[in-house]
């Protein structure tokens, strides 16, 4: 995903004043009970509960025409690119798994995409929806292979890094690289000693496995509850994107997930859904590596269904 510092630069001005400037504060009493000094950023404050918007908004931007455009999601990157394509007029469809968050999947349509549910994961869905895509001569859209996303993605590290703060380390939820890259990208060229550090779910590894070994690794599943971050099958070029930028990569359990969410709302106030929240897991699992240091992670996400906020018992 061949970008460039001043592309950062001119997303971090050029994309829609909603998306931009999101909170960002020292969370003392989340920070508190990790036994760090935690920044957070939080991405939840928008049209579409999520980052999402800052890439997909982007990357229509730069579009020079109006021809269809097809998606996979597991619910927010297609509501990102279904609240740009609107704006525009652009047809949208996107396939999304047959157990995606129906949240997600009501609100896409809600933002005008057609929505079509095929296969058993995000991977499952993507392969129909390029399929779908080659047979209509429609545009396939891939989030962690376009540049304009990781591009828009990365003006979260403009801002976070703008304050003149330093951090010793930030943590970075990690699905299809999109995210990571880009905003590793500022920070490392910004801030070179700044740990960067990826998180995955450990029931969906397939993303570490490949940064470790250096080529896209296949998993047999991606079962996790943090659907935005359940990624089987990689892009290679979004492992490359992150080649010499990113200093680590962790895993977090499902249980651990869930506790960090229930942490998050009770310090914070805030509901982020399982993949918006990884960072604060990572943290909190890994408690020796940040205690005392200066920390930033970004809530990503909040699209959370009332039976989800049930189940896993958010608000008790």
């Amino acid at each position: 995903m061949p970008f460039s510092l001043d592309d950062i630069r001119a997303a971090a001005d050029g994309i829609a004043p909603i998306f931009r400037q999101s909170p960002q504060y020292r969370a003392e009493s989340l920070g508190a009970v990790l036994g760090c000094d935690l920044t957070i950023k939080v991405e939840t404050v928008n049209p579409i509960r999520s980052f999402k918007g800052r890439g997909t908004d982007w990357f229509v931007r730069g579009l020079s025409d109006a021809q269809p455009l097809v998606c996979a999601s597991a619910g927010n990157f297609g509501q990102g690119l279904a609240y740009a394509a609107r704006a525009r007029n652009i047809p949208l469809t996107v396939f999304a798994s047959l157990h995606a968050n129906p949240l997600k999947v009501e609100r896409m349509r809600a933002l005008g995409a057609t929505v079509r549910q095929a296969g058993e994961d995000f991977d499952a869905a993507k392969a129909a929806g390029q399929d779908f895509a080659r047979a209509r001569g429609d545009r396939y859209v891939e989030d962690g292979r376009e540049p304009a996303i990781a591009v828009g993605a990365a003006s979260i590290a403009v801002e976070l890094l703008a304050t003149g703060e330093s951090y010793d380390a930030i943590v970075i939820p990690l699905g299809n690289g999109a995210l990571l890259g880009g905003m590793a990208t500022w920070i490392k060229a910004r801030s070179p000693a700044t740990e960067v550090i990826g998180v995955c779910a450990a029931a969906a590894p397939s993303m570490k496995l490949s940064w470790e070994r250096g080529t896209a690794i296949e998993t047999t599943s991606a079962a996790t509850i943090a659907d935005g971050i359940a990624v089987r099958v990689p892009i290679p070029e979004a492992i490359d994107s992150l080649r010499g930028i990113v200093d680590d990569i962790l895993l977090v359990e499902e249980g651990q997930i869930v506790d960090s969410m229930r942490l998050a709302w009770r310090e914070t106030g805030q509901v982020v859904e399982p993949a918006g929240v990884v960072g604060v897991t990572a943290i909190a699992r890994w408690r020796e590596r940040f205690a005392g240091r200066r920390v930033a992670t970004v809530f990503c996400g909040g699209n959370v269904t009332s039976a989800q906020a049930t189940a896993w018992r958010l608000l008790d």
